[in-house]
């Protein structure tokens, strides 16, 4: 302690060294409680005073925009057309006459519809000549003349479901008129064939919906 005196003349009052201490820590304990109840007030104040969710204005949330993509890349689905023309036919370049070889009545004619019905071009029906009379397995002539008349023929041969001949034209034409009228084909139809249909004589090579109905 010290022993100076003050302008008075007087002693000062001397203050324990371990009192002064005290009062600086108990300073500084008033101070950091002070510090900690405005933290409180404040915290209370930023969550609306009562520790809870802050109420406030709804937040808009954005909306998310769906989508979809087409694949450009992915190939179109096709139906295909009903037809009714046989895979392979030939048609052009030559017309086709069916001649009765078989005494079946109405068979010449029933044929020209089958045959045109698949997009054959179609003459007249005929019979066959008198000398040669019925016959058991149908042929199929064509004239040497007309280029397309033997593969219309062929052809025909085929839509038939097969014959047992596929010949050149005989002069003159075996109908009993001796002649075809300008068509390429001639189609002698036998006992064979004679009242049946296409979709019976050749049904794999008739469409599905044409051979049922």
């Amino acid at each position: 302690m010290s022993d100076s005196r003050n302008a008075s003349g007087q002693m000062p009052r001397r203050v324990p060294r371990n009192q002064q201490a005290q009062v600086s820590g108990g300073l500084a304990i008033v101070l950091a409680a002070v510090a900690v109840i405005a933290g409180f007030l404040i915290l209370r104040s930023i969550s609306g005073g009562d520790g809870g969710v802050v109420d406030g204005p709804a937040v808009a949330q954005p909306a998310v925009e769906t989508s979809t993509t087409l694949d450009a890349a992915a190939a179109p689905t096709t139906i295909a057309a009903p037809t009714t023309t046989i895979a392979g036919m030939v048609t052009d370049g030559a017309s086709v006459v069916v001649a009765n070889a078989n005494a079946v009545n109405g068979s010449a004619g029933l044929m020209s519809s089958e045959l045109g019905a698949v997009g054959y071009q179609m003459g007249t029906p005929t019979n066959a000549s008198a000398s040669i009379g019925k016959v058991d397995l149908t042929v199929v002539y064509f004239d040497p003349g007309i280029p397309s008349a033997q593969g219309v023929a062929e052809s025909v041969a085929r839509s038939l479901g097969g014959v047992s001949s596929i010949a050149p034209l005989p002069t003159p034409a075996p109908t009993q008129t001796g002649s075809l009228d300008g068509s390429g084909v001639l189609v002698m139809l036998g006992v064979d064939k004679a009242g049946r249909t296409l979709a019976e004589l050749a049904p794999d090579m008739i469409p599905a919906q044409d051979a049922a109905g």
